[in-house]
């Protein structure tokens, strides 16, 4: 069956990094748009990151363009986000979703990230 698993989060101090990964199997992972997702704490779901098939076209929310950098390795059905100079506005479950006609399909459980000093 379709699994997303995601790992790497933690605790980080203000201006660190962090890399997530998600481990994708039951799927063709390289013929389906990949994103990054994420719930701060008592908000809704935020689109961080997208990534075409392929890897030819990127796309980030303005809150983190030039701090992260989404990336997948077909090979191996596997997606990454690195996330650089990370603020406590970045606190959240960060969750990998596979992509579907509307938007996000199915999805991970999250990984959770926390930025504090």
């Amino acid at each position: 069956q379709v699994q997303l698993v995601e790992s790497g989060g933690g605790l980080v101090q203000p201006g660190g990094s962090l890399t997530l990964s998600c481990a994708a199997s039951g799927f063709s992972f390289s013929t389906f748009w990949m994103y990054w997702i994420r719930q701060a704490p008592g908000e809704g779901l935020e689109q961080v990151a997208a990534i075409t098939t392929g890897g030819d076209n990127t796309n980030y929310a303005a809150s983190v363009k030039g701090r992260f950098i989404i990336s997948r390795d077909d090979a191996n059905n596997m997606l990454y986000l690195q996330m650089n100079s990370l603020k406590p506005e970045d606190t959240g479950l960060y969750i990998c979703a596979r992509g579907s006609p509307t938007g996000w399909g199915y999805r991970g459980r999250g990984t959770q990230v926390t930025v504090s000093s």
